[in-house]
């Protein structure tokens, strides 16, 4: 391993990715001051000193030897399965699933890590894989890739954590498709989109006597069910699997185009907001600073995406190309959910938003992801 330091490195830094990713870290501890106002614990002391440690981190990333970085996938990819495995033995458990390595008074959360992990081995393998014959990729192909990346995903639905297990599919997804797949692939997908469609219509829509025949929801959890039902059919049940959801929309709406001011959000100062730090924290902001505040925040993390995908334009290999493709849709992906649970466009599934939600590993992993867009920005000249 090691560590490089040249001032020419610094003309070379995405400035843009570094700006706007800090400036919503700080703009999220601002409002994380508000979402955790007591009566609730104070979080936004930690959240800042999860920031610290996380851009120390990234520089320290940044300033790696690249080649190492690589040389360093593979065995980063099996001990975060080994940590996730080791969950079921000595994880701790806390609202119904069991997440966390507690470690003195801090938590851990491996699954965070091992959605960086699970994108740079597939970036690996698809740079190694690399045929100039024969470009584009068939179903024989997409097998290790596929079990690379429903392994974790497996694990991890098994904690159970749906949303974090559904957001690492979608990535991987996104990343086959940045690969260049064959026709058969991409008709198989829309065809699997068609059928995800027609289990939803027949197993939650289509009026039938009880019991009812359905295809999947027998096998779902009473709580994956009612937020699957409850999405579907927003007014019913506002006492009950609504009732979170429905406190959301109010917040967002009644913000306005300006919002209430700071601290100054009724839904989250009566804590009717669950989660309101983490899961819902897009909630609080809406609730208090409006519509053009949250435009604002979605331009950028626009921002952040363009800057991401210049990186991947500039690389001057495939690893690092697939690399900052998968960072940035991952971060594309937790933005997409979380914001559309938020306003009620999509089912609650408790992901939280990447540098504005509380949570340490969240908010370290994300630097870390930083940190290697940063170093393949600095080395993309090496090639």
């Amino acid at each position: 391993m090691k560590a490089r330091i040249e001032r020419r490195m610094f003309a070379h830094w995405p400035w843009s990715l570094i700006g706007s990713m800090v400036l919503i870290a700080v703009i999220g501890l601002w409002n994380m001051a508000s979402a955790s106002r007591a009566p609730q614990v104070p979080l936004a002391g930690s959240q800042a000193m999860f920031l610290v440690v996380g851009l120390m981190v990234a520089v320290v990333v940044a300033l790696l030897d690249y080649r190492w970085i690589q040389r360093m996938v593979v065995p980063a990819y099996f001990l975060n399965l080994a940590a996730l495995i080791a969950l079921r033995f000595v994880g701790h458990k806390a609202k119904g699933a069991t997440s966390w390595f507690l470690i003195g008074p801090w938590s851990v959360q491996p699954a965070e890590f091992m959605k960086l992990s699970l994108v740079l081995m597939m970036a690996k393998l698809f740079h190694e894989d690399f045929k100039p014959e024969s470009p584009v990729y068939g179903f024989r192909r997409l097998l290790i890739p596929s079990l690379v990346a429903l392994v974790p995903a497996a694990l991890i639905l098994a904690e159970p954590d749906l949303g974090t297990a559904l957001m690492m599919v979608l990535t991987s997804m996104t990343i086959m498709v940045f690969a260049k797949l064959r026709w058969t692939i991409v008709l198989t997908l829309c065809l699997a989109g068609v059928v995800g469609v027609g289990v939803l219509w027949n197993d939650y829509v289509r009026e039938q006597s009880e019991p009812r025949w359905t295809l999947v929801r027998w096998a779902l959890k009473p709580h994956q069910d009612g937020r699957i039902s409850g999405w579907l059919s927003p007014e019913t049940d506002l006492r009950g699997v609504n009732y979170h959801q429905r406190q959301s929309r109010i917040a967002v709406g009644s913000g306005g185009l300006t919002g209430k001011g700071w601290q100054k959000g009724s839904q989250s100062g009566l804590r009717y907001l669950p989660e309101q730090h983490s899961d819902f924290i897009f909630s609080v902001w809406a609730e208090e600073q409006g519509f053009i505040a949250c435009l604002g925040l979605i331009i950028l993390y626009g921002v952040v995406f363009i800057s991401m995908l210049l990186v991947a334009y500039g690389a001057r290999e495939r690893f690092g190309a697939f690399v900052a493709v998968g960072f940035s849709a991952m971060l594309f992906w937790q933005l997409f959910e979380n914001i559309g649970m938020g306003t009620g466009l999509l089912p609650v599934t408790g992901i939280t938003l990447p540098l504005f939600s509380y949570g340490g590993s969240s908010m370290v992993s994300t630097m870390i992801a930083m940190g290697i867009l940063l170093n393949i920005n600095i080395n993309r000249r090496a090639f």
